[in-house]
Formats: structure tokens, sequence, C-alpha cells
């Protein structure tokens, strides 16, 4: 899971490649019930990468997004947006990978 130190760094990942924004919050108990999963996860799709993205350092890009809640998972590839798996509900990895699955 790749970590941008910047907004800077964020957007780069923007325009190129197939990204998954993952965006969580350390307070954030369903973020902290998926996060174990999250290395499984990434190791079960190679061909993407996945950017890490705190939603209160963050605050202004989520609110950009529409990212009301967390964790919530947005796929861009190559500047487009492919999917987005964004709700308040508690997600199991089965569910993030469906999810993955549909937008690969």
């Amino acid at each position: 899971m790749i970590i941008p130190k910047d907004v800077e760094e964020l957007a780069s990942y923007v325009e190129e490649g197939t990204n998954v924004f993952c965006f969580m919050a350390d307070w954030c108990g369903d973020c902290q019930f998926i996060k174990p999963f999250l290395p499984e996860i990434e190791a079960d799709f190679p061909n993407l990468q996945f950017i890490a993205v705190d939603r209160d350092r963050y605050i202004e890009i989520a609110k950009m997004w529409d990212i009301f809640g967390i964790p919530s998972f947005v796929v861009i590839k190559n500047g487009e947006e492919s999917g987005r798996l964004v709700n308040k509900k508690r997600k199991t990895k089965e569910e993030i990978e469906d999810f993955l699955r549909s937008v690969g």
C-alpha cells in the first residue's frame, strides 16, 4: 500500500495506471476491521496499485470525490473512474474482492 506524502503525490496516481484509492481513518472501527485483510487483497490483485488515503488528512479530496462513508474504495484507471465501493457499511474481504473483480 502506497502512502502519499502530500496532495501532489496523491494526485499523480490519478493520471496513470490502475489504482485503488482506499479512503480510511485511524479512528474508524470498520477501517480497522478490514485493515488486516488488505495485504491479502493486494496480493490477490497484483495488477492493481493500492493507495492509502487518510480521509481526515485529505478531507477536501474526500469531499470532492463524494466520499461520505469509510472505508471506501475508488478505482481510477488512467485518469478515469472505473468503479467505486463507497458507502457507510462495514465491508468484508469478499465484498471488496468481488468489487475489484467487477471493475477489473
